[in-house]
C-alpha cells in the first residue's frame, strides 16, 4: 500500500494500549499533518491484567476530550488516589505506608512535611506519615472518590484502575471513528529496510506491503523493528531490579471499592491489588532467581485463600531499556522500548510522555530527525530516574524473612544520583535542594522521595530530650483542615454511580 498524500506516513506497528494510545495523540495533534496506520496481528493478545495509572492518564482524556463517562464505565475502572505498600519495613516498626499523588491542596501541608522529617531526623517525635499530610491519603483513607463538586475550589489530581484490554478497544474505536486512523488486521511477515538503514515498508501476510516514512513500534518484548531489524541494544537492569516474573489470578469484585493500589511484601517479591467494578486484579511479581513459578503460584493462592480450582496466567517479564529510544525513522514505545516493573504504575506514564516528548521534539525539528539526539538522551534519563526511585524500594526495606530481601538490601548497585540522594537524607541535608541541584524532578519529585523515605521509617532513634514542639502537623492544625475538606467528597460507590 503506497499512500499518495503529501501527509507524512506513520505506521504504528502493535496495537495494546500502548499503539492506540500513540495513534489517539497523533492523529488528535497532527491532523494536519500525518497519516496514521497502525497495524496489529488478529491472533496475538495483550498482557492486560488489569492496570493501574498515575494522574497523567487523567491529562490523556482530557487532552483528547474524552470524558470520564465515555471510557470508565466502559472499561471496568475506579478512581485511584494513592499507593498502599504494606510489610516491605516492619524493622521499623511500621506496618504500611502511601505514596499518596500530589494535588493542588498540598500546598498547605508540603512544606510542614519536610520541614517534620527534617525534624524527625534531628530526633524529634513528630508526624511524618505521608497520607496524614497529604489529602489524597485523606481520601484514601476513608475510601473517598477524588471528583470535586463544581464549587470545591481546588484541584485534585488521581489516577485510574481499569481493564487494560478493554482500555486497549475503546482507544482503538475512538481513534479509528473519531479520529481517522486507518487500522490493519495483518500478521506481519517481514521488516524491509532501505539503503540509509530507514525503514521503508513492512510485508505482511494476505496483504499489500505497507509504506512509511516513520515507523512505531509496539510489537511488545519482541521489539520487532526498534530491537530485531534495526540491532538497538537492549541494556537490562537486572543488577538492581531483581523480578522477572508474575503470576495473575483475578478475584471476585470488592464490596467497598478501595481508592487506592495495594502492594503487599511476599517471600520473593510483592503482589498487587486492583480494585475495578468487575473484578479485583491480582499479581505476585517475583525473581524467578529465588522462588520456582509453582512455588510462587502456590505462595500468592495462600495470600488470596484460594483453592486449586482457580486458574493462574504465568508471565515473565525483561526489565531494562533499549540503548536508544528513537533510531532512524522509528521510534519504540510501551514494552518495545523498555519496562520497569509495575510498583509504581510507570508503564502507561511512560508511554504517554515518550509520545508527547516525541511530538514537541519531531515538531521542533520541522518533522525531521534533528532533534533525535536529544529526544533519546531525554527519554532515557526518564527510565533511569524512575528506576532508582523502584530501587530504593528494596533496597530500603527491612525484612529478614528471606535471601530475596537480604539481597536487594545489601545490593550496592545503585546509580550515583540515588547515592548521592540518600547520602543527602541520611546526613540530614535539604533532600528538596539536592533534588533541584541534580534536576530529578520529571516524575518522582521532592514529596515523593519524602513519602518513600519517611513512609519506611528511615529514621534515627528518638532523642531522649522532647520538647513537645515543632510539629507542623500539629501546629498548624492539619488534621482539622483535611477532615473539613473531605466533606465534599463522596464514596467510590457512589461517584461510580453518577458515571
Amino acid at each position: 500500500m503506497q499512500a499518495t498524500s503529501d501527509k507524512q506516513q506513520f505506521v504504528i506497528v502493535g496495537g495494546g494500549t500502548a499503539g492506540w494510545m500513540a495513534a489517539c495523540l497523533l492523529a488528535h495533534h497532527w491532523r494536519d499533518k500525518v497519516d496514521v496506520t497502525l497495524v496489529e496481528s488478529p491472533e496475538i493478545g495483550i498482557i492486560g491484567v488489569g492496570e493501574g495509572s498515575t494522574p497523567t492518564l487523567k491529562r490523556f482524556f482530557s487532552d483528547l476530550g474524552i470524558s470520564e463517562s465515555d471510557w470508565m464505565p466502559r472499561c471496568h475502572a475506579t478512581y485511584k488516589t494513592n499507593i498502599r505498600f504494606v510489610d516491605w519495613s516492619p524493622e521499623s516498626g511500621v506496618d504500611s505506608y502511601s505514596h499518596p499523588f500530589i494535588c493542588q491542596l498540598d500546598t498547605f501541608s508540603e512544606r510542614a512535611f519536610y520541614l517534620n522529617c527534617l525534624t524527625r531526623r534531628l530526633g524529634l517525635d513528630v508526624e511524618t506519615t505521608p497520607e496524614k499530610l497529604l489529602f489524597n491519603g485523606w481520601l484514601a483513607n476513608y475510601q473517598l472518590a477524588p471528583v470535586t463538586p463544581p464549587h470545591f475550589p481546588f484541584n485534585i489530581e488521581y489516577g485510574y484502575h481499569f481493564d487494560s484490554g478493554l482500555l486497549g478497544q475503546f482507544l482503538a474505536e475512538h481513534a479509528v471513528q473519531k479520529l481517522g486512523v486507518n487500522h490493519i488486521q495483518a500478521n506481519v511477515k517481514a521488516i524491509m529496510t532501505e539503503a540509509n538503514g530507514n525503514i521503508g515498508r513492512i510485508s505482511c501476510a494476505d496483504h499489500e506491503d505497507i509504506h512509511g516514512d516513520f515507523f512505531i513500534d509496539c510489537t511488545g518484548f519482541k521489539s520487532m523493528l526498534l530491537q530485531d531489524t534495526l540491532g538497538v541494544p537492549f541494556h537490562s537492569f537486572s543488577n538492581n531490579l531483581f523480578n522477572d516474573s508474575a503470576v495473575v489470578f483475578p478475584t471476585e469484585v470488592m464490596n467497598d471499592l478501595p481508592v487506592e493500589t495495594r502492594a503487599t511484601a511476599l517471600s520473593a517479591g510483592w503482589t498487587w491489588q486492583i480494585p475495578l467494578t468487575h473484578r479485583t486484579g491480582n499479581g505476585y511479581v517475583y525473581s524467578s532467581q529465588y522462588i520456582s513459578s509453582e512455588d510462587a503460584e502456590n505462595e500468592l493462592r495462600t495470600h488470596l485463600g484460594l483453592g486449586k480450582e482457580a486458574e493462574a496466567r504465568h508471565l515473565t517479564m525483561r526489565v531494562g531499556q533499549v540503548e536508544k529510544h528513537w533510531a532512524n525513522n522509528c521510534i519504540g514505545l510501551g514494552l518495545s522500548q523498555g519496562f520497569i516493573e509495575p510498583l509504581e504504575a510507570t508503564a502507561l506514564h511512560l508511554v504517554q510522555t515518550s509520545v508527547e516528548i516525541f511530538m514537541d521534539e519531531y515538531e521542533k525539528g520541522n518533522f525531521t530527525a534533528q532533534q533525535r539526539d536529544n529526544y533519546n538522551a531525554t527519554i532515557t534519563e526518564r527510565f533511569e530516574r524512575v528506576r532508582d526511585y523502584i530501587v530504593a524500594h528494596y533496597k530500603l526495606n527491612t525484612r529478614n524473612d528471606s535471601d530475596y530481601w537480604r539481597d536487594n538490601r545489601n545490593n550496592n548497585n545503585l546509580s550515583e544520583p540515588l547515592l548521592k540522594l540518600l547520602d543527602v537524607w541520611f546526613r540530614k541535608g535539604d533532600l528538596t535542594q539536592e533534588i533541584h541541584r541534580q534536576n530529578l524532578a520529571s516524575h518522582f519529585g521532592t514529596t515523593s522521595w519524602h513519602c518513600l523515605l519517611a513512609g519506611y521509617g528511615t529514621f534515627p532513634p528518638l532523642s531522649n530530650k522532647q520538647p513537645g514542639t515543632g510539629c507542623q502537623y500539629a501546629e498548624r492544625e492539619l488534621e482539622s483542615f483535611f477532615a473539613g475538606c473531605m466533606l465534599n467528597f463522596k464514596t467510590q460507590k457512589e461517584a461510580l454511580s453518577s458515571l
